[in-house]
This record gives structure tokens, sequence and C-alpha cells, in this order.
């Protein structure tokens, strides 16, 4: 039995690896050589006060000649707006906008999305979030990129720095779920709905084809608009291809342990299509997994500390720790925090529970202020 578990886990550790193999990198250098077409970057800010310095100051890094930045606040009750005028003074790359109130079964982001769109003029639209901070030559690596693969949209996780102590467990999670649950062959070579993922800090698209598909405004009430998006673009025949682009993205996502916990509160049970079949497969899987393994590595060290030592015991939990090391190398994450594997599963199923229930019992989803169903 033991040796049936320690072969599947094997299994999984093998399939990670090959399946990263077809998430393609951005490239190196300025590599794109075709004609300056015009690039809108697209920046939606709610409460973004923090960032706003660091934000413009990286924006007006970027080498790509032919840009412009559209930075809309969404009703912030900070100093967002003030810092946002004030600082891009003189630039005429820059506008800033002040969103309009938000309509009824629409999300808030999805619709500062769709306001920013409305006044984008680039044959490409790159949306980002505010705590996103872009290598000086991201966009001629990107359009590299999507015009290599043919593609209409352009999605990836950012590289993810970490200090809060549940950032640490559940932010890194994402690049090993995409890794390894979602079969990036089809993702990224067909045009099925069915295999899509996307992150909503980084999102190029080509500006026609998303006029074709109705844009943000086909998927207005939706709550994970990142993945919502990417579908709606391969529902119409379009490409959507999911990059490797930690080299040129960093997010610093959450600045409070409770924002870490709101924020996949929101995220986990409506991206799971709201079922619940699916989230109980789920809580066991990572349970028998990635949280057993720990509780057999103890059992190892008690036997050895026993002087009757099984180290079959170990290979359970050094394989999931490689399975993690894994997808954080190639993710340009810290590889310490594999050997964390076990909480992070347990910070993850509790997630799911978290989720789950307040999605059943419709109490809503908190983020930014706002309440969405």
């Amino acid at each position: 039995m033991l040796l049936m578990y320690i072969i599947i886990l094997a299994a999984f550790l093998g399939w990670t690896m090959i399946n990263s193999y077809f998430m393609p990198a951005l490239p190196k250098g300025k590599s794109y050589r075709d004609k300056d077409e015009l690039v809108s970057i697209l920046i939606p800010l709610r409460n973004e006060e923090d960032n706003v310095p660091d934000l413009i100051t990286n924006l007006r890094k970027l080498t790509y000649p032919n840009v412009e930045f559209i930075l809309l606040d969404d009703d912030s009750s900070d100093r967002t707006l003030t810092l946002l005028t004030e600082l891009t003074k003189g630039d005429e790359r820059f506008s800033i906008l002040e969103g309009n109130d938000l309509p009824p079964t629409w999300n808030g982001k999805v619709y500062a999305c769709h306001q920013l769109s409305e006044r984008a003029k680039g044959d490409y639209l790159l949306f980002i979030d505010a705590d996103i901070r872009l290598h000086r030559d991201t966009i001629q690596s990107t359009l590299t990129l999507i015009k290599k693969m043919k593609a209409s949209m352009l999605s990836g996780f950012p590289a993810f720095p970490v200090s809060l102590w549940l950032e640490k467990l559940l932010v890194p999670l994402q690049h090993f779920v995409v890794h390894f649950h979602l079969p990036l062959l089809p993702a990224n070579w067909t045009t099925r709905p069915a295999f899509t993922a996307a992150h909503g800090a980084f999102i190029l698209v080509k500006h026609r084809e998303y006029k074709m598909i109705d844009g943000h405004k086909a998927i207005h009430n939706s709550l994970v608009d990142d993945v919502d998006l990417s579908r709606a673009f391969k529902a119409h025949g379009y490409r959507s291809l999911l990059a490797n682009v930690t080299t040129y993205t960093t997010c610093y996502m959450y600045r409070s342990n409770k924002d870490v916990w709101e924020g996949f509160t929101k995220n986990l049970f409506p991206g799971l299509g709201r079922s619940l079949l699916l989230v109980i497969f789920l809580f066991l899987f990572y349970g028998v997994f990635y949280v057993l393994p720990f509780i057999l590595l103890l059992l190892g060290l008690m036997s050895y500390i026993q002087g009757m030592p099984m180290f079959t015991l170990f290979f359970p939990y050094l394989l999931i720790t490689l399975q993690k090391a894994w997808v954080d190398w190639i993710t340009n994450q810290s590889i310490r925090l594999s050997l964390f594997m076990p909480l992070s599963a347990l910070a993850f199923m509790l997630l799911l529970i978290n989720s789950t229930m307040r999605g059943l019992k419709q109490k809503g989803y908190v983020w930014k202020g706002r309440t969405y169903s």
C-alpha cells in the first residue's frame, strides 16, 4: 500500500515537470522587431495610495516607445486620485479617469476595466493591477510571444515576493495549482474553454478581438473575471495563452494576512464553478496526498528515534517537496518554501471550507470594501 502511494506521488512529480514545458516563457531581450504598434496600459485603482508612487515610477521606466497609460480611480476613499494627478503631471502619456458609479450586477473591477477599455486607443490593451511592477522591456517581450504564438490574449501569473506567513503558504501555491492541475498542452494549443487559467494582474489582449467578444461587458458579473475573459476568447475561436511571465512581472499582492484570507476566499469557490462535488474532491485529494506525507514523516522520525528506522516513510514528504520545489524554481520563487508544502495544503483546505460555506450561505464575498454575491 505504501509502495503504491509512493509511486503515485512520484507520478505527480513527473507529470508536473513534463506539463511545465508546455507553458512558454516570455523571451529575454528586446526581441520585438515589428512596427511600434500602440499599446494601452490600463490600470484600475481602488484605495491604492501606498502603491501609486512606485507604480508611476515603474511605468515611466518602460522602454517601449509607443505607449499610453490610462489609470482609473475606482471611488477610492484615500489619496489615490490626488497622488495620481500630482505624480503624472506634465507627462502626456498619462490619462487619469474618475470611475462612474457601479451599475447593478457589475463586478467592481470588471466595470473599471470596461471603462478603461472605452478610452483606450491602442492596438493592444494591457490590463495590470496597481501592485504589479514590470521589467523595463516587458512590453517588447510580451508582444513578441503573443505574435509568435498567434494568440489574441496572453496572461500569466507574476513572480510573488512574499513576507506575510499566510502569504508564504498560499500565494506561491497559485503557480503549483496551474502547473499541476491544468493540462497546459490543450490550454495553450487549443481553444477549448474547459482548459483555461489566467491571472487578472497581467492580461494583454488584441484590441480588435477584444471588441469582437464584447470585452469585459461580456463577463460583467464575474468574480473570476480573468478566467472568464480567457474563456470568452476561446469560446469565440480565439487562442488564449498562459505564459510564464515571472522574469518580467512582479506582484506585491497583499498587505496583511486578512487581505490574503479574504482574497483567496473570494476566488476559490466561484473559481471552481461553485461545484460542491469538486470542493469535496480537492479537500480529500490535498488531505491524502499533501498533508498525510507530513504525518508519515513524523512516524518515520519516531521509528528512527526508537532504533527501528522505516526510511520509506520519508519518501512521500520528499516527493511532494521536490514537486513544489520544481514549480518554485521555474517561477522564481524561494525554493525553501517547498519545505512547508503540507502546511500550504492544509491552509488551502481550510480556505476551501471557508469560501464554500460563504458561497452556500450566500453571505457574499468581501473585497476592498465591497461585498459580492
